[in-house]
C-alpha cells in the first residue's frame, strides 16, 4: 500500500473549528469517505464518495479498493483519536498505512466553554456504550467528561451517576449543539438533571468546579 488513509477530524460542527492540515487534507483526497453530513459540507464535485452508515462493512471495503488508485481521507467528527472510526480501521489497516490529522473535539470545546482545565478530568463516553460503573463513582474533587447519545441522555445519565453516589446538588454543565449558532450551555444539578427534559447528544461536564447555578449562554 502505497497510499496512506488519511483519518481527519472535522472538529465538532462548525467549519471554524476544523484545522487548515485537516482542511488541506480534505480538499486534496481524490476519494472521501464520511457521514452525510460531512460529505455534503465538504465533498467536492471531482471526488469519489462513500458514506458512513450502519453498514460499516462497506466504507471499509471502500477504502481497500481505492487506497491502491490514490488518496483515501476518512472523515470524522470531532478529534479522530476520541471515540471514532479510528479503532475500526486499525483492525482492518496496518497502523503504518493510517495517518492521523486532527481537530478539536467537542469534549475540548465543552471544557473550553467553560473556561475549566481538562487535564484531571475523567473523559468516558455513553455513545453507543456503557463506561464501567466503578469509573463513574463520586470522590470528592473529581471531574467527569460525559458523551451521550439518545438513550443515555442528560437525564439518564444523571440517575445513573445519582445510583453512583453523586450528591444530589452536584453541579453538571450540559453543553448541546456546541459551535453551532444555536449552541446551548448552562450549568444545573445532577438531581434537577434527572428530572428535567433530556437534552441528547450533549457534553456533561460534572463536579470540580464552582457551583454557580444558571444559564451560562
Amino acid at each position: 500500500m502505497q497510499k496512506k488513509i488519511s483519518v481527519v477530524g472535522i472538529g465538532p460542527g462548525s467549519e471554524d473549528f476544523i484545522s487548515p492540515a485537516a482542511l488541506k487534507k480534505i480538499r486534496a483526497a481524490k476519494f472521501l469517505v464520511g457521514g452525510r453530513r460531512a460529505l455534503n459540507d465538504f465533498a467536492a464535485d471531482n471526488q469519489i464518495t462513500c458514506p458512513i452508515t450502519r453498514d460499516l462493512d462497506a466504507p471499509i471495503n471502500f477504502i481497500r479498493e481505492k487506497i491502491l488508485l490514490g488518496q483515501v481521507v476518512v472523515m470524522v467528527s470531532g478529534d479522530p483519536g476520541y471515540y471514532s472510526l479510528l479503532d475500526l480501521l486499525r483492525k482492518n489497516f496496518p497502523p503504518e498505512s493510517i495517518e492521523v490529522v486532527p481537530s478539536i473535539s467537542a469534549m475540548q470545546l465543552a471544557f473550553a466553554k467553560i473556561s475549566l482545565p481538562w487535564h484531571e478530568a475523567t473523559l468516558l463516553s455513553f455513545h453507543g456504550r456503557q463506561p464501567a460503573r466503578d469509573a463513574l463513582k463520586f470522590s470528592a474533587g473529581k471531574i467527569l467528561g460525559l458523551l451521550t447519545d439518545a438513550e443515555f441522555n442528560s437525564a439518564t445519565v444523571s440517575k445513573i451517576l445519582l445510583e453512583c453516589g453523586w450528591p444530589k446538588n452536584s453541579s453538571v454543565t450540559i453543553c448541546a449543539r456546541l459551535s453551532y449558532p444555536d449552541e446551548k450551555i448552562f450549568t444545573t444539578t445532577l438531581d434537577a438533571a434527572a428530572h428535567a427534559e433530556p437534552v441528547r447528544h450533549c457534553i456533561l461536564i460534572v463536579g470540580g468546579y464552582n457551583d454557580s447555578r444558571g444559564d451560562l449562554k
